[in-house]
């Protein structure tokens, strides 16, 4: 009888993993879910799974040193009497005050302003630092109304009404005690220290009908001058798109389950909405099949990290894209110079996320006085700019390799997939072949 000798090293489940197994032991001890900050963890196709087609004989390449391409951006063209004009085609995603500290949202308007770009408020209201140093600022109206105000709607450039984020679709936000100051308490008309959790759903509408009349109601208090966007998470980005085409948006913004939070459970970060890559082509589907691409605008969100990301997600048809944890980075969070303090909080950086807690050692994503100070503003705000300014050169890079004298020149065309998956989701062609899963060949 011949024996199976067992392996010398001890074989672990793939199902039942060490971090699952660590997360049923949390879950029996405790009684209560995990709740977490930033965006999925997990992997999935993204914007690394395409590649460009650069030029060569059947495509004229443009010399970067002589030949322009243009990276401005107007939204808000539909029915707006005054559409925001941007430099670059890059915006700053809605953080709320509260979730960030008053620095950090200085920080933003400075580096926005000195690129040319918006920043968005969040939950929680406008605050005097990000007003006073964003030079487009958009002003974000959800579920909760936080610090909603005319007085507000009107010192605004734009207005965004937030249905869903691409962390939690169908899921309101979070912002512990701890966070709660005594000034985000006075903008939120909340008791101070004690846990916050915003609605999942506007309180005045239960679908798109409703929200044509909030839209309405909007453009009327602000006299038609601002644009309205309206944001979604991406789940069913086609028939959310349509529809909030239909009850009048001026711009779609599209915000994929990559995208940041300031704090949920973790079960809706990794479990539930759709990849960026996947939302972008159905999305734009939606406003081609309404004839509205290009007259709406469609904004993209969710793991936006470099300028090839924004060139991928402009080539499959968005005007823009919008970024918040990259922002954040920029600003200096997560930044290993404080990484002793990180591991003194049980993590380290580049993975620290548990922005509720309000512990930041980077003193962004806190409303702690002490923390608060390590954050210059104007220093912060110039990294952020650096940074865009990066961004925008290597998509224009991209575009000229292309031979596109401006940024939305970009196309599909443009682009290849890596795997069967990605170009599933994108709708352009496997490397090396002219297939694209899911369409006829002939």
């Amino acid at each position: 009888m011949t024996y199976h000798n067992p392996p010398t090293t001890p074989r672990t489940s793939a199902t039942f993993d060490e971090y699952s197994m660590s997360e049923i032991r949390r879950a029996a001890a405790t009684g209560i879910y995990d709740i977490r900050g930033s965006g999925a963890k997990r992997k999935v196709p993204h914007f690394d799974d395409l590649l460009f087609l650069g030029a060569s004989i059947s495509r004229y390449a443009l010399e970067g040193y002589r030949e322009r391409c243009d990276t401005s951006v107007m939204l808000g063209t539909r029915f707006a009497k005054k559409p925001i004009e941007l430099k670059i085609p890059i915006t700053i995603a809605g953080m709320s005050f509260g979730s960030l500290s008053g620095p950090a949202k200085e920080a933003l308007g400075r580096g926005a302003t000195l690129s040319g770009t918006s920043t968005t408020t969040g939950d929680g209201g406008m605050t005097e630092e990000e007003r006073g140093h964003s030079e487009k600022l958009v002003y974000q109206v959800l579920p909760s109304r936080y610090g909603m105000n005319p007085r507000d709607l009107r010192r605004a450039d734009a207005i965004e009404v937030v249905v869903g984020q691409g962390a939690k679709p169908g899921g309101g936000g979070m912002l512990l005690g701890q966070k709660i100051s005594d000034r985000v308490a006075e903008m939120r008309t909340l008791p101070k220290g004690i846990d916050q959790r915003s609605a999942c759903r506007h309180p005045d509408w239960t679908g798109p009908d409703d929200l044509e009349i909030k839209i309405l109601e909007i453009r009327e208090i602000t006299d038609w001058e601002k644009p309205i966007y309206v944001k979604v998470g991406g789940a069913r980005p086609y028939y959310d798109t349509a529809l909030a085409v239909k009850a009048g948006a001026d711009v779609v913004v599209l915000d994929g389950m990559q995208g940041g939070t300031a704090a949920t459970q973790e079960v809706f970060i990794e479990h539930v909405g759709q990849p960026t890559l996947a939302c972008i082509r159905p999305a734009v589907k939606a406003l081609q099949d309404l004839g509205m691409h290009r007259k709406v605008q469609l904004i993209v969100s969710g793991g936006i990290r470099n300028g090839a990301d924004v060139a991928k997600a402009l080539a499959l048809g968005a005007d823009a894209v919008s970024i918040g944890t990259a922002a954040l980075i920029a600003l200096g969070d997560n930044d290993p110079r404080w990484e002793s303090e990180y591991q003194m909080l049980g993590t380290k950086a580049g993975a620290y996320d548990d922005w509720h807690e309000g512990k930041d050692p980077a003193g962004i994503t806190t409303q702690d006085p002490e923390l608060m100070k390590r954050v210059d503003p104007v220093a912060a705000g110039r990294r952020l700019a650096n940074y865009l300014k990066v961004m925008t050169l290597e998509a224009q890079t991209i575009a000229r390799a292309c031979g596109k004298n401006h940024v939305h020149n970009l196309e599909p065309e443009d682009l290849c997939a890596l795997t069967i998956e990605a170009a599933a989701m994108a709708g352009v062609p496997l490397a090396g072949t002219d297939w694209v899963p899911g369409k006829s060949a002939f």
